[in-house]
């Protein structure tokens, strides 16, 4: 495979004449040192900014990080280490992939909406909660716990003055949470109202087999990105979250819990209690 089908889209550079090379470098330079200078809140505030500038959104990239999530996340962080070396920050700078995120969930919602007969009032309030509530809520609590985790007992010794950026563990959720909402809410779907919701072992053992995919995919995607910072140690005891959720897999087939027909419970009487 050549290396321009792996690489990701980059944005035109202009080209410079051998008399405004030097004085272009120099404003580059310039630029990248005010960059680096940026507080968390100024960056944090830039990017919100940033949020409704459609046109200054690199679409394209973003949509090559999430298909690349599902083919080779590795590749996907390492382009995180190359912005970390331009822009001296490890957190995403354009919201492109959430705003992309946003579309997918609105697109599932849809779905989710017409195999439950929410209907019109019933699939708004699911799409918000899916957006508010089990994309960003549940992501800021995780985002938080692992920053807090690395940040406290992670980080090499000396820490030499860096530590995990809490933007960059948002960005790792999200990451994760991508795959977990393609398999639960995409490929899943088409099988679950006739199969995966009956009161059957293969129903129950295929359901929950999804959810084994979808929870165990995110442990990865997230222990990738934590082992992609090269002043943090131990990183690959995060995978022993996996043992817990095979644990579970495996009382869930016994005692005859299924996943997928308790969410889809939860959601019809969460959103019908109110509409």
């Amino acid at each position: 495979m050549s290396y321009t089908k792996v690489s990701p889209p980059v944005s035109p550079t202009p080209t410079l004449s051998p008399f405004s090379s030097r004085s272009s470098s120099n404003g580059s330079t310039a630029s990248q040192k005010r960059e680096s200078h940026l507080t968390a809140t100024a960056k944090r505030q830039k990017y919100f900014r940033r949020l409704l500038k459609f046109r200054q959104m690199d679409f394209e990239y973003a949509f090559w990080q999430m298909i690349y999530l599902f083919i080779s996340p590795q590749k996907v962080y390492r382009n995180f280490q190359y912005r970390k070396q331009t822009k001296d920050q490890w957190a995403r700078d354009d919201p492109a992939f959430l705003v992309l995120l946003t579309f997918w969930l609105c697109a599932s919602s849809i779905g989710f909406t017409l195999a439950l007969n929410l209907g019109i009032l019933g699939f708004i309030k699911f799409l918000l909660w899916v957006i508010f509530v089990d994309c960003i809520g549940v992501g800021l609590l995780i985002a938080t716990l692992f920053w807090f985790i690395s940040n406290r007992y992670m980080l090499i010794n000396p820490p030499r003055g860096q530590d995990v950026e809490w933007g960059y563990a948002f960005d790792v959720h999200l990451n994760a949470f991508f795959p977990l909402l393609m398999i639960l809410h995409f490929f899943q779907l088409p099988f679950l109202t006739f199969f995966i919701n009956k009161e059957m072992f293969l129903s129950r053992f295929f359901g929950n087999t999804l959810w084994l995919l979808a929870i165990g995919y995110y442990i990865y995607i997230t222990f990738l990105g934590y082992s992609a910072l090269p002043y943090l140690k131990n990183t690959r005891t995060l995978l022993f979250l996996m043992t817990g959720v095979l644990l579970i897999y495996i009382l869930s087939l016994i005692l005859g819990w299924n996943f997928s027909w308790g969410l889809s419970q939860f959601y019809h009487d969460r959103v019908m209690d109110s509409v």
